[in-house]
């Protein structure tokens, strides 16, 4: 007995998957933000921000500091739920044609995804040397990889495969354009 699984079955499977991710990625940011809030309004409350991200000793360095810290920390994650949600709006559009899969709106989500990536690898660059500055003066700080802002090189080299796959696309619509002239 062969089990075939179809490309729409693969697809919402992806769809399923999306959302799960796309949820968890939510309340992780905003878990953090409401936490980074409620510990700037609180400030006892700061060695246990979201997912117990100790960042007193930042705090009582400079709560200018802190603030630009959990700023950083936040938008990467946003920009991360962003990127699934972009994910999950062309799985779920309904008018998406996978006999041509070269069409003007694959290419400009593709584009999307590869913007997004960059803002993610530059914000999360930034947030790794910045943190980086304040170790140099003698604050005590979490691992990057801990705080979830690593990883820049990854979503750069993420961001210049899709718009190099983008560009493949734009490619891939010209010629398609071209065979439906000749036709």
């Amino acid at each position: 007995m062969e089990i075939k699984i179809t490309i729409k079955q693969t697809l919402t499977i992806l769809l399923v998957l999306s959302w799960i991710i796309f949820i968890g990625l939510c309340i992780e940011a905003g878990g953090f933000i409401a936490n980074a809030i409620f510990a700037i309004a609180r400030p006892s409350a700061v060695p246990y921000l979201w997912r117990q991200i100790d960042l007193s000793a930042l705090f009582k360095y400079d709560q200018g500091h802190f603030f630009v810290v959990t700023l950083l920390l936040g938008i990467v994650a946003i920009l991360k739920a962003w990127l699934f949600f972009l994910i999950i709006k062309i799985l779920h559009r309904k008018d998406l044609d996978m006999s041509q899969p070269f069409n003007k709106q694959v290419r400009r989500f593709i584009f999307h995804l590869s913007y997004v990536a960059l803002m993610i690898a530059i914000f999360s660059g930034y947030g790794v040397s910045y943190t980086e500055g304040l170790v140099k003066q003698g604050v005590p700080m979490p691992d990057t990889q801990h705080l979830q802002i690593g990883g820049a090189d990854v979503w750069l080299f993420m961001a210049i495969v899709l718009f190099i796959i983008a560009q493949m696309f734009k490619r891939g619509i010209e010629i398609q354009s071209e065979n439906e002239l000749t036709i």
